[in-house]
């Protein structure tokens, strides 16, 4: 496929272009049918919601409030009057509103005053939903509201539809990450085009899922959450998997492969690991289905759809666009270079390579120290407490968090999230006077009944977010409402907000069992082992406490907030343990997958784990850590997203990735498995018997290309040191190219030896000796024994991909 691709390079690009933009079309024609509605089936707070549209079924718009303050007199005063009142008349005539409610009409208007006379509000009703006002008519209610201020008048506005003018640009956030991503792979490959061509196929990734994602909101519950979230991850891995193609082209042409093979060899190897990867983090995110939350399925379906978009765009727009690009690909010095030398040695050195050795020969001080840093960024997760954000955690120089603060500083704390206690049976007076006299309610007021339904609004005297209002809630549906022997429901926003953290910390182990259950055995399956996937699992959750412990420091304790600008502390949002967990445990695959199957190889190889192990870490670690840079990039840009969701899951998002590669591949996981030894390979016999196999790497056989017609023959010749003088007791093998052993033996003390081949074709000989280092190279071999000497110099560390 990879080699199709790559000679129908212009076909391939028109076909993901047109769809692309067919699709873009499709989805503008469409337009979006997100849905808001977050219910909760089987809970107390829906069961209100359910009386409550019986009682009034007609659903009205969004309704935002327009409020004010005067620093001297009153706002009855006929000056503050005569500015705020044509200002609401204005607005109440503007094509897209529904009706103004003014505190100057009457006494049903005075309960709009604050009792101190300072603050009043207006209630502003639109004719449709936040998320359908356009932006322009909230702008011009916005700038005739605020018209009205003059010294000592302060006017502000709140609302969900208010928020959305306040936002920044749509697509700032995803541009800063690109951009950022861009100047790391700059600084990775020195090449523009190298540059170019991770970020091409994440747009094209990205772009698919999400105009799919919109069509599909048509026939399906979506909520609107879902395109950030998809975004978030899109990027991120789209990224990332044509980082790892990319990467191994380079590697390819740069050893003397001519660019269409080593595009081919690049796909059929980091290629298979990219789609391996691409469906671990596709079943880890639907592990949330297991939570029966039923708006988290169309975010199942929009993130892992773009998942989708991105695997199929690296493994067949990317062989395209590198075949366009042949050898561009590197920079011009690299090129200079090949045509100048020739093909150059590879080896791994540097910080790599010095790193790799030092956690080779002091596992336990590093293991210990990595443990330490985590656990100290795990403490604050033990004070989590799940909830919901509102327009009070806003930063504070926007409107709507000022409306906010003033409706709290005008009508007590409790204001800003009333309840609703819905009650279609028994003694509602008494009831309500149970109500009024309970602990922690500062108003309590019953609306006219509608159709045998009763609404009972309740203020309670802390604000949405205080843990004293949950126990409000759970006081009068456990006491106060049996009491009064009423048939009732405590609703509204605050209420379902409990609920829905109370479901979440129920369903949450069952989730995180789910996901780790199938990562154990994907990565047994792939491995053969039974201690590979159990440290996997153990590092997730390290990797989970600990960026759950910066996610409680930052957003709930505050430390930080006023730096990155993200508004006021407060509970962190009841649906981000579960959305951020599936995509940190399938990025975290990701990087598992691709650190130990090189371990694994060199193990299947030496059978030497310190040596699997270190030359694993040294030739994986670069690669690894350049993708987790990129990731913590493009998550940090979604704090200027606007969204509070958004921000806290980037925050999260980065931290648990830049914990996980530069902690926990980089140093927990080499040493631990440094100090397990040869037991990290163990798999009982009778389990092994019974596994299926499953590869990433390619099974390679003779290219019937390369090789005519011929029988076996041997590779021969003498393995020295840079002195000349032989090596005694060498271990060398023949690999075919995706790793498959075909013979190994031992030299003799003269140094010499002799494999035998299979065939003509191109093999990899690698040797290694106790004290020196290891060297292998690519060898072609004909229906002629070929002759072929190896040097050994010692320390030295030989990178074969």
């Amino acid at each position: 496929m990879a080699r199709w691709c790559y000679r129908h390079r212009l076909v391939v690009l028109l076909l993901w272009v047109g769809a692309l933009f067919g699709l873009g079309f499709a989805a503008s024609t469409a337009g979006t049918d997100y849905a808001t509605d977050f219910s909760l089936p089987n809970t107390d707070s829906k069961r209100a919601y359910d009386l409550m549209e019986k009682a009034f079924p007609e659903s009205a718009g969004d309704t935002d409030t327009v409020v004010w303050k005067v620093d001297g007199g009153t706002v009855r005063d006929q000056s503050v009057r005569s500015r705020i009142q044509p200002a609401l008349d204005e607005i109440g005539k503007m094509t897209g509103v529904g009706g103004v409610t003014s505190p100057y009409s009457g006494e049903q208007g005075a309960a709009q005053i604050s009792s101190d006379g300072k603050i009043a509000y207006a209630q502003i009703t639109f004719a449709e939903q936040a998320n359908t006002v356009p932006k322009d008519l909230v702008q011009n209610v916005v700038d005739t509201a605020q018209n009205a201020e003059r010294a000592g008048l302060q006017v502000e506005l709140g609302g969900q539809a208010i928020q959305k003018v306040q936002e920044p640009p749509t697509g700032l956030a995803e541009m800063i990450g690109i951009l950022a991503a861009a100047v790391v792979l700059f600084l990775a490959f020195g090449s523009l085009f190298a540059m170019l061509l991770p970020i091409g196929i994440a747009i094209f990734g990205v772009g698919t899922g999400l105009f799919s994602t919109q069509l599909i909101s048509h026939v399906t519950s979506v909520p609107d959450l879902a395109p950030l979230l998809a975004t978030l991850i899109g990027l991120g891995v789209g990224i990332d998997y044509a980082l790892f193609i990319v990467t191994r082209h380079r590697r390819g042409i740069l050893r003397g492969m001519a660019p269409e093979e080593s595009a081919v060899v690049a796909l059929d190897t980091s290629g298979r690991a990219v789609l391996f990867a691409g469906g671990t983090v596709c079943i880890a995110l639907a592990g949330m289905l297991v939570t029966n939350l039923r708006f988290l399925d169309g975010v199942v379906i929009g993130t892992s759809l773009t998942v989708i978009f991105s695997v199929l765009a690296a493994i067949t727009l990317l062989p395209a666009l590198l075949g366009l690009l042949g050898t561009r690909v590197l920079s011009r010095r690299q090129r200079r270079k090949l045509a100048a030398n020739g093909p150059e040695k590879e080896r791994t050195s540097g910080a790599a390579a010095r790193w790799s050795t030092s956690v080779q020969r002091r596992p336990r001080t590093i293991a210990v120290l990595a443990l330490a840093v985590m656990a100290v960024l795990a403490l604050p997760v033990l004070g989590l407490r799940l909830g919901a954000t509102d327009q009070g955690n806003d930063d504070a120089s926007t409107t709507t968090r000022k409306a906010y603060d003033l409706l709290a500083e005008g009508f007590g704390p409790g204001f800003n999230g009333p309840l609703q206690v819905v009650t279609s049976g028994g003694d509602t007076d008494a009831l309500v006077k149970g109500i009024g006299d309970t602990a922690g309610v500062a108003r309590v007021a019953a609306l006219p009944p509608a159709r045998g339904v009763t609404v009972i609004q309740v203020v309670p005297t802390t604000s949405p977010q205080s843990e004293k209002t949950d126990q409000l809630i759970d006081r009068l549906r456990d006491r106060v409402i049996p009491d009064a022997g009423a048939q009732a429901h405590v609703g509204g926003v605050t209420a379902v907000s409990k609920d829905f953290s109370s479901i979440t910390g129920d369903r949450l182990p069952y989730f995180v069992g789910t996901i780790i259950g199938l990562g154990f055995l994907l990565l047994m399956v792939a491995f053969r082992s039974l201690v590979v996937p159990l440290t996997a699992a153990l590092m997730n959750l390290i990797a989970a406490a600990a960026s759950f412990g910066v996610l409680v420091a930052i957003f709930q304790w505050g430390w930080g907030l006023d730096l990155l600008g993200l508004g006021k502390e407060g509970p962190i949002n009841s649906f981000l343990p579960v959305i951020m967990l599936s995509l940190l445990f399938g990025l975290s695959m990701d990087y598992q997958v691709f650190l130990v199957s090189r371990m694994h190889e060199e193990w299947v190889h030496t059978k030497d784990n310190a040596r699997a192990v270190r030359v694993g870490l040294a030739e994986t670690s670069r690669v690894i850590n350049s993708a987790a840079l990129i990731m913590v990039c493009v998550f940090l840009a979604f704090v200027l997203s606007g969204d509070s969701g958004a921000a806290m899951a980037g925050v999260g998002l980065a931290a648990a990735v830049a914990l996980d590669a530069f902690i926990l591949r980089t140093a927990l996981v080499p040493a631990a498995m440094h100090l397990l030894g040869k037991s990290n390979w163990w798999l009982p016999a009778g389990l092994e018997k019974r596994l299926p196999h499953l590869a990433v790497e390619p099974r390679e056989s003779v290219s019937e290309e390369a090789a005519p017609a011929g029988g076996a023959t041997v590779v021969h010749g003498f393995v020295r040191d840079p002195e000349g003088a032989p090596v005694d007791g060498a271990v060398l093998t023949l690999l075919s190219g995706g790793g498959r052993q075909l013979d190994r033996v031992t030299s003799l003390a003269d140094g010499s030896y002799i494999v035998s081949v299979p065939g003509p074709g191109t093999y990899l000989l690698a040797a290694t000796a106790d004290t020196y280092g290891a060297r292998a190279r690519h060898v072609v071999v004909t229906d002629e024994p070929l002759v072929y000497d190896l040097e050994l110099a010692e320390g030295e560390v030989d990178a074969v991909n």
